[in-house]
């Protein structure tokens, strides 16, 4: 009779309160779908750091056919100066590998790399791909040495560093994370002001039925319980909303971008279950808080 008590009690206050209650759900499932994309994001770029950090390798890129490289003077560099390089290359200390990687199969990789992109591909040619040399040192984080002695170099039209690429593409994300996180903050403030203001507006139209059960020596938790639970299912609610973002997230945004990018590892359906799980329990924690506190302010029981 008591929980047939409250759950009425409950869609009272529901239905009195639609339009609030719908802004509520809203203002959740948009403020914890930020926070599950910025987890995510996070999630993706440490499983990125730990495949790429291994295998990021320093590039000599040789003067080709068409040198337009201000250090190759307009001349391409010669077998004999290639072997000569690539000896030099291998005998400095650091270095533990040094492969060759000809026009035709720099042609080959780039082909594999854009395969979505086909304009790009069609505008390409292999006269465009520069021979180079993948060096593969013994401490990825001690590439400064192998650099400074290569750049200049006669036939050596640019020299990079992949971990600076890498590490430019691992910033952009982070700042993408903490932008997501940061909106995340500021609608789930929003969310719990409006579920303040939406206890508040039951109680204060409940406040006869609420006066009566006081005389009758109703405990505050009884008294109080209907109006968390309109918090929690509002942080259901909103949590299922957020968890339907996420899921569509996944497939249209970080699956779709994968196909661009190397990712090396993909985030799973396990990390996302994880994020959804997580941010639907902190989104009715919040709406439990709220409730709570509000009640304890507005509601003198």
């Amino acid at each position: 009779m008591r929980a047939n008590f409250i759950f009425s009690e409950v869609w009272i206050g529901l239905r009195r309160n639609l339009t609030m209650t719908i802004a509520v759900v809203i203002t959740v499932a948009v403020g914890m779908a930020m926070l599950g994309i910025g987890l995510m994001i996070n999630s993706q770029v440490k499983m990125m750091q730990d495949f790429w950090y291994d295998k990021v390798e320093v590039s000599v890129f040789l003067c080709g056919r068409n040198p337009t490289m201000p250090n190759c003077k307009g001349k391409p560099i010669g077998t004999p100066q290639t072997k000569a390089l690539q000896a030099e290359i291998q005998g400095m200390p650091g270095v533990e590998q040094v492969l060759y990687e000809s026009p035709d199969q720099a042609y080959a990789n780039f082909q594999k790399s854009y395969a979505a992109n086909k304009a790009l591909i069609d505008a390409t040619k292999v006269e465009d791909m520069p021979a180079s040399f993948r060096v593969k040192l013994k401490d990825p984080n001690n590439y400064q040495p192998v650099v400074q002695a290569l750049q200049g170099k006669t036939g050596v039209a640019q020299v990079t560093n992949q971990r600076d690429l890498v590490n430019q593409f691992f910033g952009l994300l982070d700042k993408l994370r903490s932008g997501a996180i940061i909106v995340a903050i500021v609608l789930v403030l929003a969310a719990a002001l409006l579920i303040g203001n939406t206890v508040r507006l039951s109680a204060f139209n409940r406040r006869r039925e609420t006066g009566i059960m006081r005389l009758v020596g109703a405990s505050n938790l009884y008294i109080q319980l209907p109006f968390v639970m309109e918090g929690v299912i509002s942080g259901l609610m909103g949590g299922v909303l957020a968890a339907v973002l996420l899921i569509l997230s996944k497939v249209f945004l970080f699956e779709e971008i994968a196909k661009y990018f190397a990712f090396g590892s993909q985030l799973s359906w396990n990390d996302v279950a994880w994020v959804i799980t997580l941010t639907m329990g902190i989104g009715v924690v919040i709406c439990v808080l709220a409730s709570f506190i509000t009640l304890r302010r507005y509601l003198r029981v």
